[in-house]
C-alpha cells in the first residue's frame, strides 16, 4: 500500500520486464500506463538521440494523464555504429539482427525519463557495450527457432539463452535487459521517493 506522504509511481511501460527489474530494488509501480506513441525515428536521428528522445516523449504523454504523480519512462536502443535495429517481430529479422551482430560490438543504449510529482523531468541514459561471440549458423538457427527474440530490441534477450553468446559486457546488465537499476535508483532518489 502506497504511504499517503508520496506521489503515485507510474510506470509507462507495457514491459513485464521492466516491472520485474524495479522490484529487484524494492520498487512497484503503483500503476502501469503505457504511453502509446509514435516511436519512429527520425531522418538521421543518432541511436543516443533516439533513445533520450523516446524516454521524454513517453514521459510526457503519460504525466500529462497523471498530474502530481511520478512517472518512469524508459527506452532500450540496440545499435550497430549509427544504425538502430529494430524490436524482431518476425524471425527473418532476428536473423539479420544476429547477423550482423556476429563478432561485434554493439552499443545498448537505454534512457530513463523521470517526471517528478511538480511535472519536472529528469533525464538518464546507461550505454552498455556487449560483444557477441562469432556465431555459426547453426547457432543462430538454433536461437531462431527459440522464439526468445520476439519483441526484443536488437533481435536478442540477454537474460535468457543469448547470455550464452555474449562474450563480454562492459556496463549495466539490467540496462541491456531495459531498466537501468543504478541510473533508475538515482532518479528515484533525487525525486525523493524513499528507498
Amino acid at each position: 500500500m502506497r504511504p499517503a506522504s508520496r506521489p503515485p509511481l507510474i510506470l509507462a511501460s507495457a514491459s513485464p520486464r521492466r516491472a520485474d527489474l524495479l522490484a529487484q530494488i524494492g520498487v512497484s509501480a503503483d500503476l502501469i500506463d503505457p504511453a502509446d506513441i509514435d516511436e519512429s525515428p527520425l531522418k538521421a536521428e543518432l541511436p543516443r538521440d533516439y533513445a533520450a528522445r523516446m524516454a521524454r516523449e513517453k514521459a510526457a504523454a503519460v504525466a500529462a494523464r497523471h498530474p502530481g504523480a511520478l512517472v518512469l519512462a524508459g527506452d532500450t536502443v540496440v545499435a550497430c555504429g549509427r544504425r538502430i535495429l529494430p524490436k524482431a517481430e518476425d524471425e527473418a529479422t532476428a536473423r539479420r539482427c544476429l547477423e550482423l551482430l556476429s563478432g561485434r560490438r554493439h552499443h545498448v543504449l537505454s534512457a530513463l525519463t523521470l517526471v517528478d510529482a511538480q511535472g519536472q523531468p529528469r533525464h538518464r541514459l546507461s550505454d552498455s557495450i556487449v560483444t557477441f561471440k562469432r556465431l555459426h549458423p547453426s547457432e543462430i538457427d538454433a536461437y531462431a527457432a527459440s522464439g526468445e527474440w520476439h519483441g526484443k530490441a536488437g533481435g536478442y534477450a540477454i537474460q535468457g539463452r543469448a547470455a550464452g553468446l555474449i562474450r563480454a559486457l562492459q556496463g549495466s546488465h539490467s540496462g541491456v535487459v531495459g531498466l537501468p537499476l543504478y541510473e533508475t535508483r538515482a532518479l528515484l532518489m533525487a525525486a525523493g521517493y524513499p528507498l
